[in-house]
């Protein structure tokens, strides 16, 4: 793996985690799917980089499958 794909994985990783925080006024619905979202990019884009695909492929794949899973769960408990 290059510098170059380094440095892109990990500015995105950074910019993922950047526009997650400036969302505190979201549902936990939204919440979730943007976590999970955030998640399966950062995931995706790793796992692209370390197979030696495409790390924006990855990152896109990975991206929408875990906002998916996120925004789907609910972590509501009967009590």
């Amino acid at each position: 793996m290059t510098l170059t794909r380094k440095s892109l994985t990990a500015t995105a990783v950074a910019a993922l985690v950047l526009a997650t925080a400036g969302c505190s006024n979201l549902s936990r619905d939204e919440q979730r799917a943007l976590t999970g979202g955030a998640l399966g990019a950062a995931g995706g884009a790793a796992a692209g980089a370390l197979i030696g695909g495409s790390v924006v492929g990855g990152a896109l794949l990975g991206g929408a499958g875990g906002a998916l899973i996120g925004g789907l769960t609910d972590i509501e408990i009967d009590r």
